[in-house]
């Protein structure tokens, strides 16, 4: 029974250093050894466009990206706010639903005109549709949410049940 491997193995670079002379062997030159090997295999299948930029993307490549906008979650005694960073969108084209007990944002950015005479030596700004889902928690009253946009900011505003906060109380803490 004979294994095949497509990996190519070579210990160019790994080979360990000659010893000085009349000094006894490194203890830990095994691990740099094991380490420099796992960094080899790594590279061996980790394709450098997982780690791109979007360099120079146009076309086909560009639409692989998923846009996903970046959000912030916080609490206070009357309820959550999250807010959504959209910059480049107006509140038409964002849209805010609550499904299942989740609350979800979503749109689309339109492509800008490419100029014939223009030639793009950087290209980072996404364009697509996107989607992003948060599992409300449970005590948010859903009747009373409400949503407001203004300067590429979507805010969303999650108040507390009335149960809720009436459930809630503090315990007082004593020092033992």
């Amino acid at each position: 029974m004979s294994k095949k491997s497509d990996i190519p193995v070579s210990r160019e670079s790994t080979q360990p250093r000659a010893p000085k002379p009349n000094s006894p062997p490194a203890p830990w030159s095994a691990f740099g050894n094991l380490r420099e090997e796992m960094e080899r295999l790594f590279d061996a299948f980790e394709p450098s466009q997982w780690f791109d930029k979007g360099l120079g993307r146009s076309g086909a490549l560009a639409r692989d990206v998923v846009l996903s906008p970046a959000v912030d979650l916080s609490e206070t005694e009357k309820g959550y706010a999250m807010t959504a960073e959209l910059p480049g969108l107006t509140s038409d084209q964002v849209a805010v639903k609550i499904s299942n007990g989740s609350l979800t944002i979503s749109g689309e950015k339109s492509v800008e005109e490419e100029k014939e005479d223009e030639t793009y030596h950087l290209r980072e700004r996404h364009w697509g549709s996107f989607q992003r889902s948060i599992r409300l928690p449970d005590d948010v009253d859903r009747d009373k949410i409400s949503a407001e946009f203004a300067k590429g900011v979507l805010t969303v505003t999650l108040p507390k049940s009335a149960e809720a906060l009436a459930s809630e109380r503090k315990i007082a803490v004593k020092p033992v």
